[in-house]
């Protein structure tokens, strides 16, 4: 009799067990679930996984960096999971916390962390941005384009320096101007400052203006409609955020990696180490929707598609600013 109640005992608690959501803590940075950008793109990969996966979600985001490790080892400590860090600014948290949490699994966005527990997410950015500075280039009626960069940090220089090369491809001797909003991460949510540098830059014959600058991406975009010139939109596909005015967007699939790394745990298949998503396997691209498709001709595609085969077959190899620079 013992032995048949322990029998039914443990195959009601197996079954609870078994049928236990994956607990996923998501951190994001300054610029928050709503900056149409980035962070943005993470969310939306998560929210996705919640319905399409059953899992258990929840999301911080924080007003400071001293928030990061806080809310990363609250996580850890409340044993989710997983738990993924979304920026640049999320590596040395998540160093720390990974490693006094070695049973604990942990991802992170923009940043390498090494560790038999984690795995770090990063993307061919400058592939991506040197097909954009062509559409700008190509667009371009004064030979001069701009970029705003947001923290002027080595992962937004790529950014830089694929845009720079990409320009000089399509059309010798375009010029490029380039700003940064700051050199802290709220650099990251500063609009107005960054509706200033682009007006300037306007002002200065520049046409078309490129910003990797997250939630301060808007400010852009605004001084683009204003001037009623040109912006090129970053990480998430932003044609729509102001039609007519967005010329296209390099689009960065955070929410493909963040979605893959939660459905990997579920199965049981999660591998530390380093995963890079590049033109070659669609994790980047530049975005052609209904909002830009009249602003960029066809024999503009024309020949971005070309240099995108080039790329593709290593027939131009696009400067990389982590490889040609001190980090």
């Amino acid at each position: 009799m013992l032995h048949r109640l322990f029998v039914v005992v443990f195959a009601v608690w197996a079954g609870f067990a078994q049928g236990a959501p994956l607990k996923v803590g998501l951190v994001l940075d300054k610029g928050g679930r709503d900056d149409k950008s980035f962070n943005a793109a993470a969310f939306l990969g998560a929210t996705e996984a919640e319905k399409k996966l059953g899992i258990s979600l929840k999301v911080v985001e924080v007003s400071d960096d001293t928030a990061i490790e806080p809310s990363l080892r609250t996580f850890a400590k409340k044993q989710f999971d997983l738990v993924i860090g979304i920026g640049f600014v999320m590596g040395s948290a998540l160093e720390k916390v990974s490693k006094d949490f070695p049973k604990v699994h942990f991802a992170v966005v923009d940043s390498v962390v090494e560790g038999p527990n984690v795995q770090s997410i990063t993307f061919e950015e400058h592939e991506g941005s040197f097909l954009v500075g062509a559409i700008a280039a190509l667009v371009s009626k004064t030979k001069t384009v701009g970029f705003v960069g947001g923290m002027d940090i080595p992962l937004i220089r790529r950014f830089e320096l694929g845009y720079k090369s990409g320009a000089e491809a399509a059309v010798k001797g375009t010029k490029v101007l380039s700003n940064y909003v700051g050199t802290s991460s709220d650099a990251w949510k500063n609009p107005t400052k960054a509706k200033e540098i682009a007006l300037s830059q306007y002002q200065n014959k520049a046409d078309v203006v490129f910003c990797a600058a997250g939630a301060s991406g808007g400010g852009v975009f605004d001084a683009a409609e204003e001037t009623k010139k040109f912006a090129i939109g970053v990480d998430s596909n932003q044609n729509w955020v102001k039609p007519g005015r967005i010329l296209t967007s390099m689009v960065k699939r955070v929410d493909r990696g963040v979605f893959e790394v939660i459905e990997n745990k579920q199965k049981g298949t999660f591998k530390a180490g380093h995963r890079v998503l590049g033109l070659a396997d669609g994790g980047i691209d530049f975005a052609m929707d209904e909002h830009n498709k009249s602003l960029v001709p066809a024999d503009v595609l024309k020949k971005v598609e070309a240099l995108r085969t080039s790329i593709l077959k290593k027939t131009i190899v696009v400067p990389d600013f982590y490889k040609t620079s001190k980090r």
